[in-house]
Formats: structure tokens, sequence, C-alpha cells
């Protein structure tokens, strides 16, 4: 599993992974530790601050299942390294925090026909979906953004966020990774989980594949 963001959606993400015994995982955060994270990212201790988070996940990991292989990437995801850093990955969980990161994964990964599972969070909400474009059926991210969406969007420290969201869409995360991975239950694939932590509501709405989208093309080609 190829992990994007060592944060607060990847912190319980990767421990919950690893304690599952989840094969290899491949981290991928650019930033380092720093003490305003510790608020959410639960993964990390004081000791950790100024540490490269991967490199701080990956120790963490290897204290709590050794037998779990890692791989770190200390960079940044663009347009223009996403595809080399997921290639190998059987699942791809996406918990990056700005929106122009989101949609270079995304695109990565219909393009390489990995699952997605993408969350997000924003104050007192989050959303939670898994994409597999390439079917015909099954909508991809940008079946919901949009093709022509706006990429500056807000970052956790820009909106601010209640750190047990983050923990409740982690773990959510993890467990539709290790679905996507080892499939059980109902397919979450084509809808989208809405968590409003204010109410405690948890809604799943239907989320289709739009017929003018790029992945919608992917189908015809492939028939």
């Amino acid at each position: 599993v190829a992990v994007i963001g060592a944060g607060g959606i990847g912190s319980p993400a990767i421990q919950y992974l690893a304690a599952a015994g989840i094969g290899s995982l491949v981290l991928i955060d650019d930033d380092v530790v720093e003490s305003s994270n510790l608020q959410r990212q639960t993964i990390f201790t004081t000791e950790d601050r100024g540490t490269p988070k991967v490199e701080a996940a990956a120790a963490h990991v290897a204290r709590l299942n050794p037998h779990v292989t890692v791989a770190v990437h200390r960079v940044r995801v663009t347009p223009d390294n996403a595809a080399a850093l997921i290639e190998d990955a059987d699942v791809v969980l996406d918990g990056c925090d700005n929106f122009t990161t989101r949609l270079a994964v995304a695109d990565a990964a219909l393009a390489l026909r990995i699952p997605l599972v993408s969350a997000a969070v924003g104050q007192f909400e989050g959303q939670l979906a898994v994409y597999r474009g390439w079917e015909a059926d099954k909508p991809c991210y940008r079946c919901f953004v949009g093709e022509a969406a706006d990429q500056a969007g807000l970052t956790c420290a820009d909106d601010g966020v209640l750190g047990p969201v983050t923990g409740v869409m982690g773990s959510l995360a993890a467990l539709e990774a290790l679905r996507a991975a080892a499939p059980f239950g109902r397919d979450s694939a084509g809808s989208i989980l809405i968590a409003d932590m204010l109410t405690m509501r948890f809604r799943t709405l239907a989320l289709p594949k739009d017929p003018g989208c790029r992945c919608a093309h992917m189908v015809a080609v492939a028939a």
C-alpha cells in the first residue's frame, strides 16, 4: 500500500495497516514533524520534532510490526513524479492535505489502474471514497471534483481540523485499503461517505460515473 501523506489521516492509517500485517508500505511525504502536528498526528512524539515524517513513521512501523517492509520517499508528489512513486503499489491511500497533490495522485492511480482510497478532512467534517474509474460502472476522482477543478484549495493548516476527526477518517481509510487489497463485505467504490462530527451524522451518497470524464473514455477504448 502506498500512503500519500504521513499527517493527520496518514498517521492512524499507517498504524492500522502495519498492525494488520500489510506486507509492504510505501510512505510518501516531504514534510518534517512540528509541534503543531502532534495534536492530530499520533504516530509522532515530541522527540520526533524536526525529523522527516516518513522517517519517523517508518521507525514507528518497525517497532509496531518488524515484519512489514517500509520504503520511504521524502518528496512532494507532483504530476511529474506521481506515477513513478506509486507504480508498484496494489492500493493507493491518499491522505494528503492539499488539492493539487490529490489531483496528481488521482490521475496517476487512474492511469495505472490502481485502486485509490481518498480521504479528506476539514474542521469537523470528513469525506472518504474509493475510486476505480477504469471500470465501466465506477467513477474516478475527477468524476467527483470535475476536470476544471480549482487547484488552490485550503490545507488543514489554513482551514483547521479537530484532531479526532482525522483519527476517525484515517482509520476508515485504512479499512478501505485493506478491503481493496483483500476484498470483503460491501464494495465502497461508487459512493462517498460524508462524516459530520458536529452532529455525529454519517451519510453515504451515490457517486456516479461522469460520462464526459476521461475515465469514461478509458472504458470505451478498452471495450
